[in-house]
């Protein structure tokens, strides 16, 4: 079968390590099921994958990609939850598991003809949804469902700033934010992106580093590095800073007057579970909303997209139909 498959890890130029091509067929141990992929979208857990973040030289080739939809063995159209908990964890949190980990880490990923996963790890997929959209939720839409939700707690009227307008979890966020009732605001370097992100339902928008009006009681932080200085600034005395990724850098000042003085809370989150994926998928359905697709192109053209999320020349995701 045709996959897309991490050969070598390139700090410096990931895609060097990409490769396309002809793989073996999955394996399906029990309780698991094959899964006929219709559609897989991109994130940046690929890139990082890599550049050799999560993986081991011992572990290549691995078939990368986390989100995808398609048609199980018995002919149900299915979304692909993402994580793929220790079997005898229980009905807990998956994403506390320490054993737990991601499709494309220890197990086959989702950029490929076919898929084998465990049978708890499928969703339903509603017939509103295309399948290039249904492949969008399981990364990124769910990492921003929780966040806003979960970690964060917000409720309807609250204020959250969410930095990196153009990133998967940054548009998921705005969107879902915006369905939810809340007053949302979005920054970004690019004034194109500022433009989108308002199209996207944001109330206002504000350039990276931009004075802003008053204080939050979220900020969504998934840049880490350049926007972590506002980031806690901008949040009001004991408000929250939710962290799911930091895609320039994860060393900046902890500024930590700022953190104790205020009682400000930093809160970390990662993916979410099988239970807020079906959350997920019922309010998309609905309420009418929809995954931000930059673009739509073949698994075998996965090269482009992958040169489009490297170079920052996409908003919302890149989808891959198969």
């Amino acid at each position: 079968m045709f996959a897309v498959t991490a050969t070598s890890f390139d700090a410096e130029n990931p895609l060097n390590g990409l490769t396309l091509g002809e793989v073996a067929e999955p394996v399906i141990p029990e309780g698991w099921v094959l899964v006929d992929l219709r559609a897989a979208a991109l994130n940046h857990h690929d890139l990082w994958s890599l550049k050799g973040v999560g993986l081991r030289p011992e572990q290549l080739p691995m078939i990368l990609g986390c989100d995808g939809a398609g048609v199980d063995s018995e002919g149900n159209e299915v979304i692909v939850h993402a994580v793929i908990a220790d079997p005898d964890a229980g009905d807990g949190d998956e994403t506390l598991d320490p054993r737990r980990s991601l499709l494309s880490e220890r197990f086959p990923g989702t950029l490929a003809q076919r898929i084998a996963v465990p049978r708890r790890n499928l969703i339903p997929k509603p017939a509103s949804l295309t399948f290039e959209e249904a492949a969008c939720l399981p990364t990124s839409w769910l990492t921003a469902y929780r966040m806003l939700f979960t970690r964060a707690g917000l409720r309807p009227g609250d204020t959250v700033l969410i930095q990196g307008a153009g990133g998967g979890v940054a548009t998921a966020a705005i969107v879902l934010a915006r369905a939810a009732g809340l007053r949302v605001w979005a920054t970004s370097r690019s004034d194109e992106k500022r433009a989108k992100a308002q199209e996207l339902g944001a109330h206002a928008t504000f350039a990276t580093d931009e004075r802003l009006p008053e204080r939050v009681d979220a900020v969504i932080e998934t840049v880490g590095k350049a926007t972590w200085a506002q980031s806690i600034r901008a949040a009001r005395p004991g408000g929250v800073v939710v962290v799911s990724g930091a895609t320039t850098g994860d060393d900046p000042s902890a500024d930590l007057t700022q953190v104790f003085f205020l009682q400000r809370s930093v809160i970390g989150s990662t993916m979410g579970t099988r239970g807020e994926l079906q959350r997920l998928v019922s309010m998309v359905d609905s309420t009418g909303v929809r995954p931000v697709i930059d673009s739509v192109r073949p698994l075998s053209d996965a090269r482009s997209g992958f040169a489009d999320m490297f170079g920052g020349d996409h908003f919302g995701k890149i989808v891959f139909s198969i």
